[in-house]
């Protein structure tokens, strides 16, 4: 059984056209998968950086706590020269 070049045509354009939609079909999702892990990874270390600032708030009033002299800058019973005195005497 002979096949005829029309029908020939028919089948290697339908396997072309499959296979480009193959190709395009798999750049979108994987378009879409690395959106994904970028937002991912985004996230992780939007919470890196929020447990750090947690352990350094946590640490600050941990030395505050001790020695009784407030260390934060922003604080309004800062206390530049108990602050400096104190870093003299650690530096010691």
């Amino acid at each position: 059984m002979a096949s005829s070049p029309v029908l020939n045509v028919v089948r290697y354009s339908a396997l072309v056209g499959g296979i480009g939609y193959g190709i395009l079909h798999r750049r979108t999702l994987q378009a879409k998968e690395d959106i994904k892990a970028s937002h991912a990874a985004y996230k992780h270390k939007e919470h890196l950086i929020q447990k750090a600032k947690e352990a350094y708030k946590n640490r600050l009033v941990a030395q505050q706590s001790n020695s009784g002299i407030v260390t934060d800058p922003e604080n309004p019973a800062f206390d530049l020269e108990k602050f400096l005195i104190k870093v003299e005497q650690e530096n010691k």
